[in-house]
């Protein structure tokens, strides 16, 4: 099996579309109807990413994002009916890394997962030090790990691949769409507010003034930079 993967959703016919579909390119496909059938599912087994409806029947897939992040840095992917930024941050925002709108193409689902997965199973096949330096940050590549300032920072997954792009090229502008493209692993469309989540989210871990970034700094207008520092 290339990997085990959670799907939760109250509606038997989209598990069972997700399912099919993903089980075809050979991962192994847990499903659960509700939250508590989810966090049972979980604490028996070990999961290497989570499809995550919103509204389910005992609670919401927020929710649920936000248990599984506390205890795991596994993809997560949201599914929603309702396309809006306010849900889309709100789903970021909990830690998950993706959010899909319904109805999906299966075909774009795929493409997504497994974009994911090969990041998080695989690992990044590109060649790099084991150490980046930049400016106050410092990345240890083959632990994944990142210190600002000395100290130790908690990042997921796409926060830790955003932080690495741009800390092995300080001083370098790069687009939304370069950072989507680099770190989800496939080709941008329109809606990039992902990455502007994300590096909010980002910026509230390592910045002393959030508001008021010094180290991951907007260049407006074209996107964004890490500081070489002095």
């Amino acid at each position: 099996m290339r990997g085990r993967i959670l799907v939760v959703d109250d509606d038997a016919a989209i598990r069972e579309v997700v399912r099919l579909n993903l089980e075809v390119e050979g991962y192994d496909i847990t499903g659960a109807e509700d939250v508590a059938r989810a966090r049972a599912a979980f604490a028996a087994g070990r999961f290497d990413m989570a499809i995550l409806d919103v509204m389910l029947p005992d609670g919401d897939g927020f929710e649920l994002a936000q248990a599984i992040r506390e205890d795991s840095d596994i993809p997560i992917m949201m599914l929603s009916a309702r396309d809006t930024d306010v849900d889309k941050a709100v789903g970021l925002g909990v830690g998950a890394d993706d959010y899909i709108t319904k109805p999906f193409s299966p075909i774009e689902l795929v493409a997504r997962v497994k974009a994911h997965l090969r990041r998080y199973i695989g690992g990044d096949v590109r060649a790099a030090h084991d150490v980046v330096l930049a400016g106050e940050v410092s990345i240890d590549v083959s632990r994944r790990k990142a210190r600002v300032r000395g100290i130790e920072v908690d990042l997921t997954a796409k926060e830790f691949d955003i932080l690495r792009m741009l800390a092995e090229h300080p001083g370098r502008v790069y687009t939304k769409a370069q950072i989507y493209e680099h770190v989800w692993g496939e080709e941008a469309f329109g809606d990039l507010s992902t990455v502007q989540v994300h590096i909010r989210r980002l910026r509230a871990k390592i910045e002393e003034q959030p508001e008021e970034p010094a180290i991951i700094t907007t260049v407006w207008g074209i996107g964004y930079r890490l500081e070489e520092g002095d």
